[in-house]
């Protein structure tokens, strides 16, 4: 076995020092196992081993064939033939491994297995495999821009020849298309040298033939379509669909109005994914979410040379930069931590660019969200890095700030001019949202920074006056103007000030610096920013600031506050100040019991210092008081990481326990109030609804712990339950962040009256949004639902709702409820209410349950049901007919009811049992049923009516029941059905008694 290990043929290239991972040994064992089965043997005799050893191993046997397919090509055909006549899942499995082999190995592959892979996947296409279309997608995502290296042309070659040939197959995949045209079109633009102008025209004649046949699809790839489409605009092909898209664009499309149709959609980030290879996108991912700052340079520098060493790579600095603006979009916790942030890694990639053309394509990568920027469309996420890096740089690098901006200016009225008005407008709308969003507290220390050249400075002022004015047109800034009095462009060679050169220009700007914050840890570099968030508070304020800045405790941020006098600080101050001072500070956690000495030190953190001043009263303490509201509500427009309302109601458990242990006497501990005043005294001043902002707070604290969620129920749901009870999004952030240990910890507190979650009111509206829950989320809340022994009646609205298919959750937990109840006709009538489809057996397991202890109740109930929806029939034959009474009107119709009959009738057929068709009510009900439907009726019920002519009426069930435990019964049972249900009715068996709660067996 071992001799046969090593002849096995190679998938990867592996160097000396490399030892085998487990995807190779495990290929190799799958290759060693096919060939034990077909070595020696004849055609028939290897075929008919692997259609035996496929039976009971198929994916060792496909990933056996997968592997001699990619590294024997001699073989290969026949052995793809055998692969397509053994599989049992239509190639499934071989695709699913492909994928995965392509993501994560490509770059290993032996130049033989890269070309057996092209060959296979053409063969896959030409035989119509399903599935083959997302190998395409992994394995394109290879043909890297940027890279003219033989190995990646032969790639992107031979993927263009295959579609090419197999155009028709490609036209069945609308988004295979966008991704092809959106791969091509950059690729274009790297081939721009005479060795490759032979492969340029042919991808060019490709593209444009896609994109002028196929344009309704290619519209779906939104803005940068048009971005892609600007850098290769003077290829003469190209200039013409220009023409084309510009003053003549229904030629393209009949929906297609004009450019900006396209410009003002943004562009799928699966697209923006696909021009980095899974390798560069692993590493930039790991930069981004892994290292921290200060500790960045190594990584940079390998990454530099890994991808970036070339003249050609230039080009893919613009890739890099779409896919970290549109992709990455990391979470509050992320942005709060010592991780290199966004900017700073676009900060590297400007500095480091050596092209003038490839450094204003980054640019503009950078910013193209802001030009048609929508705030009920777009994400600020996208242009948040580029306000970012301007601020940041103007410190250290205040020649990269000085080109961004100038960029910035220039680009609205040279985009294009027609739209020169909406692209000013969509650089507004960005700058707004920033200020309103507070990404920076204001910008008019960028836009006058005294490092700014004086020309740059009043284009920038004549720009965005609106952004760096005190309203009467003055700078606030009371900078001094330097430099040139004629007032031009100031081209130094100090480290101040920038050097401009134009885009045509051979040599790049010159990038100088003055101070380095490359080797700073994050928290420094936010920490010379503290000047001016201390110069927006009153002179007496800024020392204690600076402290509490440095400390970021809440004894410094309530020395702060209470030397707030006369001048007081502004609110917007206040919360800039708070909220920086409490950014870099560990999420708010706590154990599952916390100890005293836990919940003291987590309100060391600056912001529940401010909370005791919302329960004093006087003059003078009234303005604090009013000011820490308005600065509440400064904090919640922002709308940032901080929720206020989270810390509040932490703040006042968190009192309420310390007064509860505090007091002694068991008596006085009980009137011990938990203040939720101040929490709705909050949200009234905020405008806040109480309910909401109770599940806006919830949902902020799934992103810090579960612990202090489930730590808060039980007093939220107590002081403030008309509010929270049956609150759906309150009720969602609970249950989704739940495990099995918070879950029952609720029960319990529900079995001990101490906690009520729901209440019968329109819990149906609830029922039926929580149907598009996560399995677990609804697990929890039936679970919770049972435990405050909601009856089933609460539930019967939803049951005709619930989709056998798509509901399964919901509908295991009625079923167990119907399971602890009687039958009646209420229940009964909601669940003949379902639409008939022949998986669903909820019905017909229902009624079944019901009738080993109730046929005969059972059998009177459904005859009823049956006998009331023909009107022709006079209810008052039957016995007790006040008992059973339905409105003639009520459904369910005729057909549901005699389809769930027809289902139930097919169950009984299996299980021979009969007994309770052949009860004499339900023989009257069949006949009448029979009697008044229209033929199709009939013929579609043929064998449920023929129930009804049948005169032997077998025993029933009960009766069967009773024989079998040797009880002496009635010997009349076989020939007076009618006695044996006058005797059911009138003294049924006593129903088991519900129980209170779901157990976890059941």
């Amino acid at each position: 076995m071992e001799q046969s290990k090593s002849n096995s043929p190679k998938l990867f290239v592996c160097t000396a020092i490399e030892n085998k991972d487990d995807i190779e040994e495990r290929y190799e064992r799958a290759y060693n196992y096919f060939q034990s089965l077909v070595a020696d043997c004849s055609e028939k005799e290897a075929h008919d081993a692997l259609n035996n050893a496929v039976c009971k191993n198929h994916e060792e046997v496909s990933l056996g064939m997968l592997m001699s397919i990619l590294t024997e090509p001699h073989n290969a055909t026949k052995c793809y033939r055998d692969l397509t006549l053994i599989t049992r899942d239509g190639l499934t499995c071989i695709l699913n491994n492909l994928s995965t082999l392509i993501l994560d190995r490509y770059l290993k592959f032996q130049d033989t297995t890269r070309n057996q892979l092209l060959w296979l996947i053409k063969e896959m296409i030409r035989n119509a495999v399903t599935g083959v279309d997302s190998v395409c997608w992994n394995l394109m995502r290879y043909a890297s821009g940027g890279d003219n290296t033989p190995k990646n042309i032969i790639l992107v070659e031979s993927l263009l020849d295959i579609y090419i040939e197999n155009r028709v197959w490609l036209d069945k995949f609308p988004v295979l298309i966008c991704m092809v045209v959106y791969t091509y079109l950059r690729l274009i633009e790297d081939h721009n040298i005479p060795q490759l102008m032979n492969l340029r025209q042919k991808e060019v004649n490709f593209v444009i033939a896609l994109i002028r046949e196929r344009f309704a699809d290619v519209l779906n790839l939104g803005r940068d379509l048009v971005r892609l489409l600007q850098n290769v605009a003077r290829i003469p092909e190209f200039s013409q669909l220009w023409q084309d898209i510009l003053m003549n664009p229904k030629s393209l499309c009949p929906s297609f109005t004009n450019v900006l149709q396209l410009l003002q959609s943004r562009t799928s980030r699966r697209y923006l994914q696909s021009r980095l290879t899974p390798d560069m996108e692993r590493k930039l991912v790991f930069l981004t979410s892994q290292v921290r700052f200060g500790h960045h340079k190594k990584y940079q520098e390998w990454f530099q040379r890994q991808y970036l060493a070339t003249p050609e790579s230039q080009s893919l600095r613009s890739d890099m930069i779409r896919f970290i603006v549109g992709v990455i979009h990391p979470t509050n916790e992320l942005l709060c931590s010592d991780i290199i942030p966004r900017w700073a890694v676009i900060g590297w990639l400007l500095t480091t660019c050596t092209s003038n053309v490839a450094a204003s394509n980054a640019k503009l990568a950078l910013f193209y969200d802001w030009l048609f920027y929508d705030p009920e469309k777009d994400n600020i996420m996208n242009i948040e890095p580029a306000i970012l890096v301007m601020h940041h740089s103007m410190r250290s690098h205040p020649a990269v700030t000085a080109t961004l901006l100038d960029f910035l200016c220039r680009i609205i009225p040279n985009f294009y001019p027609p739209y020169a008005d909406k692209v000013r407008q969509g650089i507004f709308n960005s700058l707004q949202q920033i200020i309103e969003k507070r990404v920076l507290p204001n910008l008019q220390p960028l836009f006058d920074s005294p490092k700014l050249d004086r020309e740059l400075r009043t284009t920038v002022r004549e720009t965005f006056k609106e952004f760096c004015s005190n309203g009467n047109g003055e700078g606030v800034s009371g900078i001094r103007e330097e430099g040139n009095e004629e007032g031009g462009p100031i081209l130094r060679g100090g480290p101040d000030e920038p050097a401009f050169s134009d885009d045509e220009d051979d040599t790049p700007a010159n990038i100088a610096e003055d101070t380095d914050d490359d080797d700073l840890p994050l928290s420094e570099v936010r920490a010379r920013e503290r000047p001016e968030l201390a110069a927006a508070l009153p002179l007496v304020l800024r020392p204690l600031a600076e402290t509490l800045l440095d400390e970021r405790s809440s004894t410094a941020a309530t020395t702060l506050l209470n030397a707030c006098g006369s001048p007081m600080p502004t609110p917007a101050a206040l919360a800039d100040l708070f909220t920086a001072a409490v950014q870099d500070a560990p999420p708010l956690r706590v154990s599952r019991n916390p100890t005293p000495t836990e919940l003291d030190s987590a309100l060391n953190s600056p912001i529940f210092s401010m909370f005791p001043y919302l329960s004093v009263t006087g003059d003078w303490t009234e303005a604090k008081r009013k000011l820490i509201l308005e600065t509440f509500k400064e904090i919640h427009s922002q709308n940032s990481f901080l929720s206020v309302g989270l810390y509040l109601l932490f703040y006042l458990k968190v009192c309420y326990e310390r007064e509860c242990r505090a007091e002694r006497d068991l008596g006085r501990r009980r009137e011990v109030k938990f203040k939720a005043e101040m929490y709705s005294e909050y949200c009234n001043f905020l405008e806040l609804k109480l309910g909401d902002s109770l599940a806006d707070d919830f949902e902020k604290c799934q992103e810090c712990d579960a612990n202090v969620l489930v730590w808060l129920i039980p007093d939220v749901y107590r002081e403030f339950k008309e509010q929270s009870q049956n609150h759906i999004r309150l009720l969602h952030a609970i249950v989704s962040t739940l495990d099995a240990g918070q879950l029952q910890r609720l029960v319990c507190l529900t079995l001990q009256g101490n906690l009520m979650m729901f209440k019968s009111d329109d819990i149906t509206t609830m029922l039926s949004t929580s149907l598009g829950w996560e399995t677990f989320e609804q697990y929890c809340l039936w679970q919770l639902l049972t435990a405050h022994d909601i009856s089933v009646e609460d539930v019967l609205p939803i049951i005709p709702k619930l989709s056998y298919k798509d509901h399964a959750e919901a509908l295991t937990s009625v079923l167990l409820m119907l399971k602890q109840e009687k039958p009646n006709t209420d229940v009964l009538r909601q669940l003949f209410c379902r639409s008939i489809d022949e998986e669903d057996t909820f019905v017909v397991s229902t009624v079944m349950y019901w009738c080993q202890d109730y046929e005969d109740k059972v059998g009177d109930l459904v005859s009823v049901l049956l006998s009331t929806r023909y009107p022709g029939t006079s209810p008052n034959k039957r016995k007790r007919p006040s008992k059973h009474s339905i409105p003639p009107n009520a459904p369910p119709s005729a057909e549901l009811v005699l389809g769930h009959l027809e289902q139930l009738r097919v169950c009984c057929v299996e299980q021979d049992d009969m007994s309770i068709f052949n009860m004499q009510c339900m023989q009257k009900a069949l006949q009448q049923a029979q009697s008044n439907s229209s033929d199709s009726i009939r013929r579609q019920y043929s064998d449920l009516f023929c129930l009804a002519l049948e005169d032997e009426l077998p025993i029933s069930r009960r009766a069967r029941k009773l024989i079998s435990n040797s009880l002496p019964i009635n010997q009349n049972l076989h020939s007076s059905n009618e006695d044996s249900e006058e005797d059911e009715i009138v003294k049924p068996k006593q129903a088991k008694r519900r129980k209170k709660a779901i157990s976890d067996s059941d």
